[in-house]
């Protein structure tokens, strides 16, 4: 079984490295009813089917769901893809962008490591860096939120 998300990361990403290294369009792993299925999608972006029980799970009744409400984070900017995030282009340099910052459309953010590869992730629009929801060196998944950008 999946104890850590770092492992589930780990893993994601040595399957990733797997398809592309024999020109798979498609690759799926399962273990201990657990399942990861990852697939080359048009374009080559890599998608993460994430992981899936293979058997059915009994949903909880909305009546014993927490009510306290995580931030609404659906209009973030979000990662491309799955890699290591690297807020700072080398480890002795400032960060690209730090909260309140004003940013320019194109503007980089962050490089994300991926098949050791350093892909630059550029600003999507003009606005100011209102929110960093992720730090230097974590492992980041595909459509993740990286920034709020108003």
């Amino acid at each position: 079984m999946f104890k850590k998300k770092k492992d589930v990361n780990s893993l994601v990403n040595e399957l990733v490295a797997l398809l592309n290294q024999h020109n798979l369009s498609e690759i799926e792993y399962e273990r201990n009813g657990q399942r990861i299925k990852i697939s080359n999608a048009k374009g080559g972006a890599i998608i993460a089917g994430g992981v899936m029980p293979s058997s059915p799970v009994a949903a909880t009744p909305a009546g014993n769901a927490n009510t306290t409400s995580a931030p609404d984070y659906s209009n973030a900017f979000k990662s491309p893809m799955v890699g290591v995030v690297y807020m700072k282009p080398e480890p002795s340099a400032k960060e690209f962008v730090v909260e309140g910052q004003s940013v320019k459309k194109g503007d980089t953010l962050c490089l994300i490591e991926a098949m050791k590869t350093f892909n630059p992730v550029k600003s999507p629009k003009d606005g100011i860096i209102k929110k960093i929801l992720v730090k230097d060196s974590e492992t980041v998944e595909y459509e993740q939120p990286l920034f709020v950008i108003e």
